[in-house]
């Protein structure tokens, strides 16, 4: 047998584990909320998730309640030793340069407000001219917001072809966006989106996007449309974007989910800094199909 533990050890060790248990439970509770919230912005259910994943429902029931598996912990006490982000030592992808890690901690450093200034400074400076993002103008928010109505209104009193993304998918692949998911799950759904935003501004002609309401979740393929498209937010309540969906004959939002309203404003909350990234702002709740026609034309020509 090994030598007894001596008392003042095990006390020193039972103190260091009470000071450790709760700032444990605090970081698996963030991790939780930040897997809960990035699913809201995708607009993914926890079944969707388990599917493409291969983590089962209950699994990351768990891990959003706080309660996934602590070996996590261990991977955050090595990062910590590294002094490297958790993030660093999860990411896929190669190391960084030197410029863009230490650009990426100059603006972590920066407020919140720096950072929207900073970004409007990058585009106007190395993304598309001004005058060429005026040629063309996205449409972005959430399903029943009156992309395809207003777009298509627009489009034609600008005299210009209306394009909606989830359409020019659907070209591509051959197949429904029902299939899409199917056959791809979100990653494969996630290229194809990109792939038609690419092609639409290869064309270089004037045009109006309609762009799926999931968009802003994939940072490349929403920098992109920011970049080179003039953008506009139709924003409206989650009971009108529920009312708007169901009154066009598609239940499905609300079909075998008592708490469809729930995740509907859940995943509107979790997109709102997104969808406030646009040029514009429209707000269409409450507003007749003329009124926000009126006010969105204002919005593009001002």
């Amino acid at each position: 047998m090994g030598a007894p533990v001596a008392p003042q050890r095990l006390a020193r060790k039972a103190a260091e584990s009470a000071v450790r248990e709760p700032q444990d439970a605090e970081f698996l509770q963030r991790l939780g909320e930040r897997v809960r919230e990035a699913r809201a912005r995708r607009g993914m259910t926890r079944k969707l998730l388990a599917r493409d994943s291969g983590v089962s429902e209950r699994y990351l029931a768990q891990l959003e309640a706080g309660q996934g598996n602590t070996s996590i912990l261990v991977l955050r006490q090595i990062g910590q030793a590294l002094g490297l982000p958790l993030a660093d030592l999860l990411r896929d992808e190669g190391e960084h340069s030197v410029e863009l890690v230490l650009t990426q901690q100059f603006l972590k450093r920066l407020p919140q407000e720096k950072l929207a200034e900073l970004r409007t400074q990058l585009i106007k400076d190395y993304g598309a001219a001004a005058a060429d993002r005026r040629k063309r103008f996205a449409l972005i928010g959430l399903r029943g917001a009156g992309k395809s109505t207003l777009g298509a209104r627009l489009a034609a009193e600008l005299g210009v072809p209306f394009i909606e993304l989830d359409r020019e998918i659907e070209a591509d692949a051959g197949t429904s966006l029902h299939e899409v998911f199917l056959l791809h799950g979100q990653t494969g759904y996630r290229r194809y989106e990109r792939r038609a935003l690419e092609r639409i501004l290869e064309r270089g002609t004037p045009c109006v996007i309609a762009a799926g309401g999931s968009i802003v979740s994939e940072p490349g393929t929403y920098d992109l449309l920011l970049s080179t498209c003039f953008t506009v937010w139709l924003k409206a309540a989650p009971e009108e974007h529920m009312h708007r969906v169901a009154a066009q004959g598609d239940y499905r939002p609300m079909a075998g989910n008592d708490a469809a309203m729930e995740d509907l404003r859940r995943i509107l909350h979790g997109r709102a800094a997104l969808y406030g990234q646009a040029d514009r702002t429209v707000d269409t709740a409450g507003r007749t199909i003329e009124e926000s026609l009126g006010n969105l034309r204002r919005a593009v020509l001002a």
